[in-house]
């Protein structure tokens, strides 16, 4: 029986020499490999208790909107800045070269929702750690955290320590 890594790709010197590229777009567009991915971030939904999913610019949006879909949840799209067209709270992050900012509707998330997050990777956490803060100001509460691949060699932020986060598939290497 196949795994989800079974699907994923590794790409040598991507986008640079030295990093070894995790292409989950190979996942996508394997119609096995795909459903065998949201079927398993489902399972681990499995006795949570939430309401809403977040589902992070571009590729959480694959794996978040099937699984708000299948379990009858509101979806909310967490934007590069700039995209949302109604009013809307934004949070910067550091990124290796430069910053990056995330923002999310200000009414898509009224106080004591509970929120599940999903993206396809966490490496140091910058963005999931941004997102979680957007979800905090209004109101919110993080429930879990989920991604399909996990890169182990980066040090995640310890801000990220008490949260309930889990990966599919985790990787060693950049």
């Amino acid at each position: 029986m196949k795994t989800v890594a079974d699907y994923i790709m590794t790409i040598p010197d991507f986008p640079k020499p030295g990093v070894m590229f995790r292409d989950v777009t190979s996942l996508l567009n394997n119609p096995d490999g795909f459903q065998l991915a949201v079927d398993e971030l489902s399972r681990r939904l499995e006795g949570v208790d939430y309401d809403l999913i977040a589902g992070i610019e571009a590729r959480g949006f694959f794996f978040g909107s099937p699984i708000a879909y299948n379990q009858h949840k509101g979806l909310i799209a967490v934007r590069k800045q700039g995209k949302l067209p109604r009013e809307t709270v934004a949070a910067t992050y550091d990124l290796e070269y430069g910053s990056a900012t995330i923002e999310i509707h200000k009414d898509s998330i009224k106080p004591g929702q509970k929120v599940v997050i999903i993206d396809d990777l966490i490496a140091t956490g910058g963005t999931i750690e941004a997102a979680i803060r957007l979800v905090e100001q209004l109101g919110g509460e993080v429930v879990k955290v989920l991604f399909l691949v996990e890169l182990t060699d980066f040090e995640r932020s310890e801000k990220l320590n008490s949260y309930n986060i889990e990966s599919l598939v985790q990787y060693e290497g950049a």
